[in-house]
C-alpha cells in the first residue's frame, strides 16, 4: 500500500518516500526537485538524500529520505533488490547499456534457453563482481564514469554481491527479459556483460525496472509527478 504523502506533513521528522524514478533522470535529479519542494513549504535546510542510485536509464523504486529519516540509508540501502532487466543478447556497447551505440556484434545461432538456464545459474550465488565503467563509482575523487567520458583508463575494484535468484521472463532472441534478485552493490549491466560473456557472444542492457528495494514495492510507489503534485500546497 503507498504511503500517504502530503505538503502538510512533518517532513522534519522523518518521511521515507518510495518513488519510482522516471526514464532519463538521475537519482540526484529526483532528490533536487523534491529539496525544491521543501524549501518552497518552508523547510530551507531539511536533510534529504537517497538510498541506493539507479542510473538515468533505469526506472523504478527510489527510496528518498527526508528529515530525520536521513538517518536510515545505510539501512536501507542494505536491502535486497529486485529487478526485471531487458539484455539484448549477440551486441555490446562500451557503457553496457543504451547509453553508447553498439560497439561489437557476435554469432547467437549457438544460443538456446537450455544454455541461457545454464548461464544464468553459473552467476548465481555470492561473488566478485566488477562495476561497469561508466559508473558513478567514486574513484580518487572522481565518478568512473567522468575518467571514462575523457578516455582515461581506470582500474575498477571488485565488489562483493549476491545473486539470489534468476528467472527468465521472455525470450524473443535477441531479447531476453529477466528477473533478478540480488544484494546491494549489484549491477545489472555488469550482469548483462557476464551473460553474454556465460554464452560465448556479448551482451548489453536494453532496459532496467526496479521493481523491490527491501520491503518497497514498485506497485507502492509514487509516481513523480504525482508526489510532486501531492507535496504541492493548493493555491490559494
Amino acid at each position: 500500500m503507498r504511503q500517504p504523502i502530503t505538503h502538510s506533513m512533518p517532513f522534519p521528522e522523518g518521511v521515507v518516500a518510495v518513488v519510482d524514478k522516471p526514464l532519463t533522470w538521475t537519482s540526484s535529479d529526483v532528490v533536487r526537485k523534491l529539496k525544491y519542494l521543501l524549501r518552497k513549504l518552508g523547510y530551507p535546510k531539511i536533510k534529504i538524500g537517497h538510498a541506493g542510485t539507479l542510473d538515468p536509464l533505469a526506472t523504478g523504486v527510489l527510496l528518498v529520505c527526508i528529515g530525520k529519516a536521513t538517518k536510515r540509508v545505510e539501512e536501507l540501502q542494505a536491502g535486497e533488490k529486485e529487478y526485471v532487466a531487458d539484455v539484448i543478447l549477440g551486441a555490446t556497447t562500451p557503457s553496457g547499456d543504451l547509453e553508447h551505440p553498439i560497439d561489437a556484434t557476435y554469432p547467437t545461432d549457438h544460443i538456446t534457453r537450455e544454455k541461457i538456464e545454464e548461464a544464468l545459474r553459473s552467476l548465481e550465488g555470492e561473488r566478485f563482481q566488477t562495476p561497469p565503467v561508466y559508473s558513478a563509482k567514486m574513484i580518487d575523487g572522481k565518478r568512473a564514469y567522468e575518467y571514462a567520458r575523457e578516455g582515461e583508463e581506470v582500474q575498477m575494484r571488485k565488489a562483493l554481491i549476491n545473486i539470489f535468484e534468476m528467472e527468465i521472463l521472455e525470450l524473443a532472441m535477441p531479447l531476453l527479459r529477466i528477473r533478478v534478485r540480488c544484494s546491494k552493490g549489484t549491477y545489472i549491466r555488469s550482469l548483462a556483460i557476464e551473460i553474454g560473456e556465460a554464452l560465448s557472444s556479448g551482451a548489453h542492457l536494453a532496459a532496467l525496472r526496479r521493481t523491490r528495494s527491501g520491503d518497497n514495492l514498485v506497485e507502492d510507489a509514487w509516481p513523480l509527478e504525482e508526489l510532486i503534485a501531492a507535496m504541492t500546497p493548493p493555491a490559494e
